[in-house]
């Protein structure tokens, strides 16, 4: 089911993603307190022996490395940083900007994720119902993001709200179009009172949802 607009879908920059992407970047676009958040709910939430699956990934997968997986599938735009990812059983290169169809047999995929890529899908409609449909019966979508993007490559929908507004954006294009009322996670800050440590820190945003 549609949610947005065509305004809303629209990007400053709509050159072709897979130019912009044809030089590999292996820095981390998210801080370290992040990637530890990150890492934390992958050990709570995926159990071993699964089957995964990295949409719009890169050279780290941020899984953690004491877990069993039956198979880790990567996806992204950049050939050379999915072959630094040692992670990867397989992978395979798609724009999902102009093809919404993923290449997996139904309920293939028991967990999916997502992390600080949401921001650049202009069609997540379509995408969110092809991933209900190769996520397994008991299957999680784990979404996660902060307030970086590539700016000109994000559409109007994330450019022009707020954090708490693309939370529920995402939320939204998920109930509507296969899952279930996401857990939502949120953390802004450590145990630290330094203000400027603080600013510092990369605010953590994370959806995790079930098939209807």
């Amino acid at each position: 089911m549609e949610v947005l607009n065509n305004y809303q879908r629209k990007k400053l920059d709509e050159s072709n993603d897979e130019e912009f992407y044809s030089d590999p970047k292996f820095v981390y676009h998210l801080d370290s307190n992040f990637r530890h958040y990150l890492s934390n709910v992958y050990k709570k939430e995926i159990s071993d022996y699964s089957t995964v699956l990295d949409l719009m990934s890169s050279w780290d997968s941020y899984l953690p490395e004491e877990k069993k997986y039956k198979k880790v599938i990567g996806h992204g735009l950049n050939k050379q940083e999915l072959e630094k990812n040692k992670i990867f059983d397989t992978f395979w290169i798609q724009n999902f900007n102009l093809n919404q169809e993923i290449p997996l047999d139904n309920e293939s995929v028991d967990y999916c994720l997502m992390v600080a890529a949401w921001q650049y899908l202009q069609y997540p409609e379509n995408l969110t119902s092809e991933i209900a449909r190769i996520l397994s019966s008991q299957g999680k979508f784990i979404i996660a993001f902060s307030n970086r993007a590539f700016w000109h490559k994000a559409p109007n929908i994330w450019t022009t709200s707020t954090e708490e507004e693309r939370v529920k954006y995402v939320r939204k294009v998920l109930i509507t179009n296969g899952f279930n009322e996401p857990k939502i996670i949120k953390k802004f800050n450590d145990s630290s009172f330094s203000f400027f440590n603080f600013l510092n820190k990369d605010p953590f945003y994370c959806l995790i949802a079930t098939k209807g």
